[in-house]
């Protein structure tokens, strides 16, 4: 009997659903219980001090840092896995599935030596568990479901608590495949207990993810192996939020990549050091110049430079096809034969009516300049959103006094959220 692959396919999820509910209902006790009840994390956030001379606080443009208490010495962080309602730009609503409410989730961010407590709820209709992706930590807490861990079943928890000896850029995500591609990561930063030299004056922290969006559909779907949405924390441009920098600072961007594709950066204007990966920070004699650098699936790269010219300067994927927003199959391009119409005149300047050029039309833009506005776009040209779709943003350097004048900005801004 033959048997296709959506038939295949359909029994191993049947299979897979009636063995993970013989298993939940056989083992649950084996999940850790979760600790007493903990005191409410506080409203607003406690964020990391900046206590290290030279050690700058990570910036997750459009995301925000999560907040911690500390409990008997250790710094306690609570994380609930749940669907969400997002949007990728204004107009263009997406169900995916997130932490406390946001998809990547929020930045944990701690310093080299703490020991974290971070209790893990399991909001989603299945089960789920949690992976520290790079990090070292004991077996029992590295998250693999059935090998160091009992899944979480919907509506239980897990305590994970480590002590972290590294640091650098790494993340964490569920460890069941199809929920990472819903939206399920975040970043988690850990500042070494000395400061990098040379000093970082900037440092931000972007996720690189890639979706499959049918026609008036708001699920991803996740068996997809084509992208026609493509984000950075969670936004498409032009709604990706620029990264705002003095000039003559040393910048540091981490990027990572939870995606089914692989992500050639490029930075417009500047040449930098790949100084850093999902292991930790790259001794010097190591660092490799460059404008373009390739970051794999699951795989972090730290890039750094010293922001010397003013300027707009775009930091996108070079992958053509993730450089738009919404791309779907155009017949035109491929359509060689007679046109359907007469020819036009020619124009003012002797060029040839377009729609007799083979593979007419290929690249559409769109004005939207009337976005919500934010600080952070203050001063850019009219038109500056034409160029701007799926896996790009803006390294914006500037003077001294327009960075000072959006620095007000934002901090009136944070006054009235």
């Amino acid at each position: 009997m033959r048997t296709n692959r959506r038939s295949f396919l359909r029994g191993a999820i049947a299979a897979a659903s009636a063995a993970s509910a013989a298993r939940l209902d056989a083992g649950q006790q084996h999940v850790h219980p979760s600790p007493p009840a903990a005191p409410a994390t506080p409203s607003r956030e406690t964020l990391p001090p900046r206590s290290l001379p030279g050690v700058s606080r990570v910036e997750t443009p459009d995301l925000p840092t999560l907040g911690w208490q500390m409990s008997g010495g250790v710094k306690e962080f609570h994380l609930t896995a749940a669907p969400v309602r997002t949007e990728f730009m204004t107009g263009r609503p997406v169900d995916a599935w997130g932490f406390n409410g946001l998809m990547p989730g929020p930045t944990i961010e701690i310093t080299q030596g703490d020991r974290v407590r971070i209790v893990v709820k399991n909001g989603l209709p299945e089960p789920f568990s949690m992976h520290w992706h790079g990090l070292e930590v004991p077996i029992d807490m590295d998250g693999t479901p059935g090998i160091s861990q009992e899944a979480i079943p919907p509506g239980g928890s897990f305590t994970y608590e480590f002590t972290i000896d590294q640091h650098g850029t790494f993340f964490y995500h569920s460890h069941m495949a199809m929920q990472e591609l819903m939206g399920l990561i975040g970043l988690f930063i850990v500042q070494p207990r000395v400061a990098d030299m040379p000093r970082i004056d900037r440092d931000f922290g972007l996720i690189w993810q890639g979706w499959s969006l049918l026609p008036n559909n708001t699920i991803p779907n996740t068996m997809a192996m084509e992208f026609n949405w493509l984000t950075i924390n969670g936004k498409s441009g032009p709604a990706t939020t620029p990264l705002i920098v003095r000039r003559g600072e040393r910048v540091r961007i981490r990027n990572v990549n939870l995606s089914m594709d692989h992500h050639p950066l490029h930075l417009h204007g500047n040449t930098f050091h790949v100084t850093g990966t999902e292991a930790g920070r790259i001794p010097q004699s190591a660092w490799v110049p460059g404008n373009t650098v390739l970051v794999g699936v699951a795989q972090a790269r730290d890039i750094e430079f010293v922001a010397s010219r003013e300027g707009d300067w775009m930091l996108h994927c070079h992958l053509p096809h993730h450089m738009v927003n919404n791309m779907v199959a155009m017949a035109g391009p491929m359509m060689h034969g007679p046109s359907p119409t007469p020819p036009r005149p020619p124009g003012r300047f002797g060029e040839p009516d377009p729609t007799l050029v083979p593979g007419f039309p290929q690249d559409m833009t769109m004005d939207m300049t009337e976005m919500p506005a934010k600080p952070e776009l203050h001063g850019l040209p009219n038109g500056w959103t034409a160029g701007m779709m799926g896996m790009m943003t803006l390294v914006r350097v500037l003077s001294p006094e327009m960075f000072g004048h959006i620095d007000a900005m934002r901090a009136a801004a944070r006054g009235r959220a």
